[in-house]
């Protein structure tokens, strides 16, 4: 597709369309013409696109070693922040936020991307998770609308994904299959097949929507309603499948990075999130996606092998109840110590790697945190949130009332806008996260 250059900005999907196979390729300066790198107006319609990427460790972190004790930009870092110093202008950590009437202890940790209230109740649903929201306005765009990954979470059956009908998304968890999803094409044949299958599955629909279509005649007003949300289901996934069938037809792109080897043992914890993390900085460095969910399942991870000088005793659930035990604090911290390591390395990695005048860091949303404030005493209130990078104005501890709770969703609109989605809401949001500015 030509394109002729006007004092007008080109809307930035038709440039996308117009890039064919080069959209599954990292954004490059040489993608944009000297005319449109000579216009602001153009240049800013044309910018490296926004990324977010969710992790929630459900068994989160000692409080007193993650929060600081003064608010503001000069605040001074607690024990597990020091650990990431080097990135303070990076980040913003959050104190005195929850996801409002999300209880119910460990089974929150499934709404840390949707917060939906009363997981533990009786016919609790759970809503539609951040990603998959930005995977329904935005996921034409790359290869995967979303991918959902997780780390001993009983082989993928615990997820931080969901459909808007309440639907879990099943976590991958190993990262040579994330490697082969992102990188390995298949013969003309697999990629035939998988066409074919594609097309079937659309003719289902087709089929199905024909003859729920021919039941309204004779259907009072409530089941028009619920034939109507499944026919916009129906309809949903039509689309999906329409454009899955036409990626399926472009190569996919090149990588230097060689597949990694899985870790089988749920011991070697930390292994397993440091190659998760590497599949994140690899998924985001192509641009295959831009939405990452990431459920560290702690609550079912057994006594931990750190390769450290703390030996681990007990397993992680367990030393989470550690009843002011001097010992399980120590090996405790430990832990939440090797989870600050690792996740300043993948800042890190972001931060090294150029995208368009600028790095993955500050195109890429990273929230980490938790379902729970203190995994002892199961309390859903002071949850422990990191927010790192996409262009923000950070370097600041934001502290809210730790008795009366400010809603995190407001966060999570925050960063809806920042990647030019139009919402004024999500969940439980009161609006967006006050106190914290675009960069």
């Amino acid at each position: 597709m030509n394109f002729r250059i006007t004092n007008k900005s080109i809307p930035r999907r038709t440039f996308l369309k117009g890039l064919g196979v080069g959209l599954s390729l990292p954004f490059l300066d040489a993608m944009i013409p000297a005319v449109v790198r000579g216009n602001s107006l153009l240049a800013k319609e044309l910018e490296s696109p926004h990324r977010m990427i969710g992790i929630c460790n459900n068994l989160g972190v000692l409080p007193e070693k993650f929060f600081p004790k003064v608010a503001g930009k000069g605040y001074e870092l607690s024990p597990y922040l020091k650990t990431i110093e080097q990135y303070r202008d990076k980040f913003t950590v959050f104190s005195g936020v929850w996801h409002p009437d999300v209880d119910g202890g460990h089974p929150a940790d499934i709404c840390f991307l949707t917060a939906s209230p009363h997981p533990g109740s009786g016919g609790f649903r759970n809503t539609i998770s951040l990603d998959q929201y930005i995977a329904e306005q935005q996921g034409h765009l790359t290869r995967f609308p979303a991918m959902t990954w997780g780390v001993n979470t009983k082989g993928g059956a615990r997820s931080l994904s969901w459909t808007g009908a309440g639907v879990v998304i099943p976590a991958e968890e190993k990262p040579s299959a994330i490697y082969k999803q992102l990188f390995l094409q298949g013969s003309k044949e697999q990629v035939d097949e998988q066409v074919r299958k594609l097309e079937l599955g659309k003719s289902i629909m087709d089929t199905v929507q024909g003859q729920t279509k021919s039941l309204q005649k004779n259907l009072g007003a409530k089941d028009k309603d619920r034939l109507d949300q499944y026919l916009t289901g129906v309809r949903d996934l039509e689309q999906r499948l329409i454009m899955t069938k036409q990626w399926e037809k472009k190569p996919k792109p090149k990588t230097k990075a060689e597949m990694p080897a899985d870790v089988d043992s749920p011991a070697a914890y930390m292994e397993k999130v440091k190659l998760i993390y590497q599949m994140a900085k690899l998924a985001i460095e192509s641009d295959s996606t831009r939405a990452i969910s990431i459920m560290l399942d702690s609550v079912n991870t057994p006594t931990l092998d750190l390769h450290d000088e703390v030996a681990i005793t007990d397993g992680y659930h367990s030393l989470s109840h550690h009843g002011k035990n001097e010992s399980k604090l120590k090996q405790l911290e430990a832990i939440d110590q090797w989870h600050m390591k690792l996740l300043g390395e993948m800042f890190g990695s972001l931060q090294e790697t150029k995208e368009q005048g600028t790095n993955l860091l500050d195109r890429t949303m990273i929230v980490y945190g938790s379902n729970m404030g203190n995994a002892h005493t199961h309390v859903t209130t002071n949850l422990p949130v990191l927010f790192a990078g996409g262009a923000f104005k950070h370097g600041q501890h934001l502290a809210f009332d730790t008795q009366r709770n400010y809603p995190l969703p407001n966060l999570f609109v925050s960063m809806l806008q920042r990647m030019g989605i139009e919402a004024n809401e999500f969940a439980t949001s009161t609006g967006t996260m006050r106190g914290l500015e675009f960069a």
